[in-house]
């Protein structure tokens, strides 16, 4: 998702993801300790493993001071559970799905090693963009099938649509992130937003993108995902 002071669209998407009820909220995790300190979590002993977060402003921590990113807040959390990881932010605000695909081979070749799992995340500016659900499931299709092919595991955080687009487009839309997790074997956290949006105290003042406890409420339930894939890896 971009830079949005145009509130019109944004909003929009917002009301009526709350008036469809798109998904119940998970239950609060655990409290967590305070988000923003990411660079004082000790790194700890053992193998070191690198994941990469690519994605949109969702990952690249639109609005959000240094170090307040999701990327930041899952390597805190991993850190702090024992596992020594290098998270990196490689996500760009505005992105579309489209966009993701023309960029993923280059940050790949670009990073200092192949990454032990790519956390992906894109399709909250196709929503916002009415792009059509088939172009959002084929560009999504092929950075996975790039993935596979350099045998990088994936854990997807998915997107849902606003029932004001239609029953049609939102069928056809929610259903691409568990088609391509079934069909990649990838992981999946279902909707990257589920239990922060419509929550003023978890959300920026645009409505539309989590504030640092929003996104921390968000890295406390994707962290042990990230942390049980990498386990998988070795």
């Amino acid at each position: 998702m971009g830079s949005l002071p145009r509130y019109a669209t944004a909003v929009a998407f917002v009301q009526a993801l709350l008036l469809g009820g798109c998904g119940q909220p998970a239950p609060d995790p655990a409290p967590s300790p305070t988000p923003g300190a990411t660079a004082s979590v000790q790194r700890p002993a053992g193998k070191e493993r690198l994941v990469l977060a690519f994605g949109d402003s969702l990952y690249a921590g639109y609005g959000l001071d240094r170090g307040q990113s999701l990327p930041d807040a899952v390597q805190a959390r991993l850190r702090r559970a024992g596992v020594n990881a290098d998270v990196v932010n490689a996500g760009v605000s505005g992105d579309t799905s489209a966009a993701g695909r023309q960029r993923l081979g280059f940050v790949l070749d670009n990073l200092k090693r192949k990454p032990d799992l790519v956390m992906l995340g894109l399709g909250g500016n196709d929503v916002l963009r009415q792009i059509a659900p088939a172009e959002t499931r084929a560009n999504m299709t092929a950075m996975l099938d790039e993935l596979k092919r350099r045998g990088i595991p994936v854990l997807l955080t998915g997107m849902k649509a606003p029932p004001n687009l239609g029953p049609d487009y939102v069928a056809a839309f929610d259903t691409i992130w568990p088609d391509l997790a079934k069909r990649y074997g990838g992981g999946l956290y279902p909707f990257i937003l589920d239990g922060v949006i419509g929550d003023p105290e978890l959300m920026q003042g645009d409505r539309v993108h989590p504030n640092v406890r929003g996104v921390a409420r968000i890295a406390d339930k994707v962290a042990p995902l990230v942390a049980g894939q990498l386990r998988e890896t070795g």
